[in-house]
């Protein structure tokens, strides 16, 4: 295969992050569109339901792993490059960058879901509001429950360091990780059961960019209450800080619960520490 002219490392990471955040969010807004709008519309047992919801949201956790990994690491979620910053020694100067390119790949796979879905949501909620909200980005209680602000907040700091505490439990090769290429597949799996465990209070969002992206989209395509949740309050900002501070929580509960425990290798010295990367290679 022929090569073109050599791309900066920094500029080839950022367009696998926002490769693999776009493909998550292709198949994670697309299931929630199917199974809430169109099955609003149609046969709601057809079209699937909360599981399909879940699972369809840890597939595409997989495959925007798989997709990006070989040259980025495949984060696909700003809390995983700050934790990773903060815990594994990831270069801060690529904290910003990283992001802005999870955040770019939500942006437009949310936007290609909203357009390929443009009639259905259009029929389903004429008026775009909180009926459909929920397609693109999180609300308390998805729209439903008597949830507020805090206790979401509450539910997204610890859904997120459920992840980012298994995601170093499954990259770190010093405690014997999924082998043969299968981290993805097995974080894939732990998206899945957060979704069908703590999926309730918040909508699991656990990741900026995948909650921020699509609200923009809402934003700039016609649903005047993206930034608010169904109460009217400011709700933006929860599915950002509480997985950004989540994250930080679970990778060093990780580090000080397992991580420093780590048996030494056979020489007496401890094995060498993994990139801090989901270096599926």
């Amino acid at each position: 295969m022929t090569r073109g002219p050599k791309v900066p490392e920094l500029a080839r990471e950022m367009a696998a992050e926002f490769a693999g955040t776009m493909i998550l969010i292709l198949f994670g807004c697309g299931v929630v569109a199917q199974v809430i709008a169109a099955g609003g519309l149609g046969d709601p047992q057809s079209l699937g339901d909360h599981d399909s919801i879940a699972w369809a949201w840890g597939i595409g956790v997989t495959l925007g792993v798989y997709t990006a990994a070989r040259i980025s690491g495949g984060h696909i979620n700003p809390a995983v490059t700050v934790a990773l910053a903060v815990f594994k020694g990831f270069p801060w100067r690529k904290v910003l960058p990283y992001s802005l390119a999870q955040l770019a790949g939500a942006f437009v796979g949310a936007l290609i879901v909203r357009w390929n879905y443009s009639e259905v949501l259009q029929k389903f909620d004429p008026g775009l509001t909180e009926k459909s909200h929920i397609v693109f980005s999180t609300m308390p209680g998805n729209g439903t429950l008597p949830i507020g602000t805090w206790p979401a907040f509450r539910d997204q700091v610890i859904g997120t360091a459920i992840l980012l505490f298994l995601v170093l439990a499954l990259t770190d090769l010093r405690n014997a990780p999924p082998l043969a290429n299968l981290a993805p597949f097995i974080i894939g799996l732990v998206v899945v059961a957060i979704g069908m465990a703590f999926g309730a209070l918040a909508g699991y969002a656990i990741n900026p960019a995948r909650d921020l992206g699509p609200r923009l989209v809402q934003f700039l395509t016609g649903y005047d209450n993206a930034w608010s949740d169904q109460f009217g309050n400011l709700y933006f900002w929860v599915p950002i800080a509480g997985p950004l501070i989540g994250g930080i929580v679970g990778a060093g509960l990780y580090v000080l619960l397992i991580g420093r425990h780590v048996p030494e290798d056979e020489v007496g010295t401890p094995a060498a520490e993994p990139e801090p990367k989901f270096d599926v290679s």
